[in-house]
């Protein structure tokens, strides 16, 4: 059965829906059957996967909404073997329409539940913030990873996720686990300080990821281009790093003898 994991930080700009993206393409290219869950109303994750808004009849929010089945909304990424979820114009109303839903912090979960026997990993890029569309995917979630920016400023408001992430926890779903953080953008001409390292240690013990993801012009102009890292530039700085990050990913989860 596959694991699903929930791509969060309710802070912008951190490299959240790069890391997604590029993440689950080095995962796919490595052998590993993929899905990509845009919950973003954003649909950064959408387009950067090449896929346009003129061209999306439906999307997670049809499937949320019950109009629409997971399978009839599942669209295959070019150059690589992992399919997608997109995000459609008509999610960002879903925090207010949704809110009066039935057992509203389930319904990414009933959704993604059954799809987990068909993918080894499903990742869900979740929205810069904390609202019911977050919370659905904390709640859909195996485990959580967390891209943090190698900035000091970058850590404001960590807790508050720490602290929603404790809540669901006690009140939903006592199972979820946190993967890891990861480091991001990462520019070694600024000295990441004692206190950044100090933080992140508090807030995750043991759980951040050797590899760090450098600040890199390529990642920051592939998904203008509609394609992942490894579409666009194969031998970048910015596709190493994501690789070693995956190849790091797989080695945690495999069993200890």
């Amino acid at each position: 059965m596959g694991t699903i994991i929930a791509i969060v930080n309710q802070k912008g700009g951190v490299g959240k829906t790069t890391t997604a993206m590029n993440l689950t393409a080095a995962l796919s290219d490595l052998g590993q059957k993929c899905l990509f869950v845009d919950l973003d109303p954003q649909a950064n994750g959408t387009s950067g996967l090449g896929l346009r808004q003129n061209d999306i009849s439906h999307g997670l929010y049809e499937v949320l909404s019950g109009e629409r089945t997971p399978h009839e909304t599942v669209r295959m990424v070019d150059g690589h073997g992992f399919g997608i979820i997109p995000a459609t114009e008509s999610l960002a109303g879903a925090n207010v329409e949704l809110v009066n839903a039935d057992d509203r912090e389930y319904l990414l979960e009933r959704v993604l539940g059954p799809l987990k026997n068909e993918y080894d990993y499903i990742f869900i890029d979740c929205p810069p913030s904390l609202g019911l569309l977050t919370i659905n995917g904390l709640v859909a979630a195996d485990e959580i990873l967390i891209p943090v920016q190698a900035e000091y400023f970058a850590l404001e408001g960590l807790g508050q996720l720490v602290s929603t992430i404790e809540r669901v926890r006690e009140h939903i779903k006592p199972t979820l686990r946190i993967k890891g953080a990861v480091i991001t953008m990462y520019d070694k001409r600024y000295y990441l300080s004692e206190n950044v390292l100090w933080e992140l240690y508090q807030h995750f013990p043991g759980t951040i990821f050797r590899t760090v993801i450098p600040r890199n012009v390529r990642l920051a102009e592939a998904p203008s281009h509609g394609k992942s890292i490894f579409g666009y530039d194969s031998s970048s700085r910015g596709a190493r790093a994501y690789e070693r990050l995956a190849r790091e990913f797989l080695s945690l989860d495999q069993p200890i003898s």
